[in-house]
């Protein structure tokens, strides 16, 4: 379990391919640090089983259905993403429950520059978007946001404070961007039950 907030920006070094899984190499000095193979890590909002460590490099494994289910299976040396390891039960809840099991991937479709802060509208899928509530939580490529405006049963917004901007990779994107989306698990429990939904 996580809480959306990023812990650091990792580099990919390497994506590999070796029977049937996909070998995901990053350079995260941070994250690394007193991290143990068989631990989990978020990456990008994913939750990956680190299978290698040592020396700043991290390396996971995934199957196809993550790569093909989530913006991992478009990943390339050079590519920054948000990086967040697992909760202990004593931390804080900084932002709020992210399970690390994305719900589906969003679509950028307009990126509006405010002096104060930046907007993202996104579009997603309507089984994905049934579960976003207005000023309710989501996570977004792993970051703990508020649902701003829920435009449609399809699309809403969020802001992004400058200091989200300078911490997450959620600044590096731009309209046609994939991004991977996790709606808040409380709503789902409780919607996923509700006639009509």
């Amino acid at each position: 379990m996580f809480t959306g907030i990023v812990q650091e920006l990792g580099t990919v070094i390497a994506v590999d391919s070796a029977n049937g899984l996909k070998r995901l190499r990053l350079q995260a000095p941070q994250t690394a640090a007193g991290l143990v193979v068989g631990e989990s890590v978020a990456v990008n909002g994913v939750c990956l089983t680190a299978v290698q460590v040592r020396r700043g490099l991290i390396v996971f494994e995934m199957i196809a259905e993550t790569a093909r289910l989530t913006t991992l299976g478009h990943l390339a040396a050079g590519s920054r993403v948000n990086l967040e390891r697992s909760l202990r039960l004593s931390d804080r809840l900084g932002g709020h429950l992210v399970l690390g099991h994305v719900d589906g991937m969003g679509q950028v479709r307009r990126v509006v520059q405010q002096p104060s802060q930046v907007q993202l509208d996104i579009r997603v899928d309507r089984r994905v978007g049934r579960f976003l509530v207005p000023k309710g939580p989501v996570a977004v490529d792993g970051v703990s946001l508020t649902v701003g405006e829920r435009r449609s049963p399809t699309a809403f917004s969020i802001y992004l404070i400058p200091e989200t901007s300078r911490r997450t990779t959620l600044s590096l994107r731009r309209a046609g961007d994939r991004v991977n989306i996790e709606a808040d698990y409380v709503a789902k429990l409780i919607l996923e039950r509700t006639p009509g939904r």
